[in-house]
């Protein structure tokens, strides 16, 4: 336990509360995950009276034991944004142990330093590997050939090594974005001037799935729910900043397939249970390539797998809903079962979630949408877009909607305001034990 008349005993837990919530905060976590967590460390150490503020770029804690005492604050700037989910795992792991009393403010402090200065586990060959095999599932759970499978394997592959290229130039994440999109659309041009059996849309679709903002969509519905509208909005703009620059490539190149008269509308398949396996598999296969591409622990990837497969084989059984309901019972089913699988795999909600919702992206109707305004048809354009952010709204919604039943259920034995105070995706579930000074020391 800290010395809370100690001013550097204080500045320590201060310090090591900050450099959680900014593991948190730039791996994806959202602003009541993130208070949450940083305010269970300086309540651990005797800090009762911090006060924590979480904004989409900026952490601020602030501590006064006594009135007549002068406040301590101390500011974080959250400047990159690099999705590591091993070390998200890490550091959820280190607030749970801290809470239990399996490690001391030292021995807490040493273990975040290490985690903030380790380099991602895994080489950078295998994260392009990863991009492309989670392109080659969405190929196979479209409906796609084996020739469809490699070329969307290739085209995502080669996005991830551009935006690689282009973020070691320090180029904003926007034109990354347009460049992707492009890069993908043009692989999906040339493989229609080949005359290859190919579907040239299912290849723009696999390649762009890896562009789409799932973590932050799901970021910014959370925040908005739980009271963080400013980090939400923040969120939000990044949202679209990032699908804007997806939908200006897209649409770069589909003018350009028009002008060489190459056809790269949507070709959609039969909807019959015999393609039920392909979906099923192409969706497990999707979900746990984005994990090991997000540097998830591998022990998660075989129930990211199979809480994906439910999800894309609920979608595909549910169609005939329509597009809105299907998405929206899979993403609740997402969030019911996400929390147990994490717990199983001894990794954060949040990892399972956001990967098992990766083959369910709206990116086909993004596509689709671009293609028809392409063609002139702007109305049926809007229309596919707007669709498209409706089934972005429902996954998120419905994947914390059932969260927000999965975990009481969990904790049927606690007070019914603990129940009710929210799902928690990074971060102990339980209320954290206020400690109190010891007089005698």
């Amino acid at each position: 336990m800290a010395d809370t008349d100690d001013p550097q005993q204080i500045h320590a837990v201060l310090d090591l509360a900050l450099r959680v919530g900014e593991m948190m905060l730039s791996n994806g976590a959202g602003a009541a995950d993130v208070t949450a967590s940083m305010s269970a460390v300086t309540r651990h150490f005797g800090l009762r009276s911090a006060v924590v503020d979480v904004t989409f770029t900026t952490l601020t804690i602030s501590y006064q034991e006594r009135w007549e005492d002068p406040p301590q604050s101390r500011v974080r700037h959250v400047t990159y944004r690099t999705i590591d989910y091993g070390d998200l795992t890490l550091v959820d792991k280190l607030v749970r142990d801290l809470v239990a009393d399996r490690v001391d403010l030292d021995e807490a402090r040493a273990r975040i330093l290490h985690i903030a200065s380790t380099g991602h586990g895994r080489p950078r060959w295998s994260i392009t590997l990863a991009y492309g095999f989670t392109g080659a599932g969405v190929a196979a759970l479209l409906g796609g050939t084996w020739v469809v499978w490699i070329i969307a394997f290739l085209a995502s592959a080669l996005v991830e090594v551009l935006q690689r290229w282009m973020e070691r130039l320090r180029l904003p994440f926007f034109y990354q974005q347009i460049a992707g999109g492009l890069l993908a659309t043009l692989i999906a041009v040339a493989a229609g001037a080949s005359h290859l059996p190919v579907s040239s849309s299912i290849v723009v679709t696999a390649s762009i799935i890896m562009l789409l903002a799932g973590l932050g969509f799901i970021g910014a519905v959370q925040d908005a729910l739980t009271g963080f509208p400013l980090t939400a909005t923040a969120r939000i703009l990044e949202v679209l900043i990032a699908t804007a620059g997806i939908i200006v490539g897209v649409s770069g190149g589909l003018s350009i397939a028009s002008w060489l008269g190459i056809d790269l509308m949507v070709q959609p398949g039969a909807s019959d249970l015999a393609r039920l396996a392909g979906v099923v598999l192409g969706g497990a296969v999707c979900a746990a390539a984005f994990a090991c591409s997000a540097y998830a622990p591998w022990r998660s990837l075989a129930p990211i797998a199979g809480v994906a497969a439910i999800a894309a084989g609920l979608t595909y059984l549910l169609s005939d809903l329509g597009r809105l309901w299907a998405v929206g019972i899979a993403a609740v089913a997402v969030g019911l079962v996400s929390f147990g699988a994490a717990a199983w795999a001894r990794v954060p909600p949040l990892v399972v979630v956001v990967s098992a919702i990766v083959p369910i992206l709206p990116g086909l109707s993004i596509y689709r949408g671009l293609a028809l305004m392409a063609e002139g048809d702007a109305y049926n354009g809007i229309v596919g877009l707007v669709t498209a952010a409706a089934v972005a709204l429902a996954l998120a919604s419905g994947v914390l909607f059932g969260e927000y039943v999965a975990q009481p259920l969990r904790r049927e034995a606690r007070k019914v305001e603990q129940r009710l105070a929210g799902p928690r995706l990074v971060g102990p579930l339980k209320p954290t034990r206020r400690r109190r000074r010891n007089n005698a020391a």
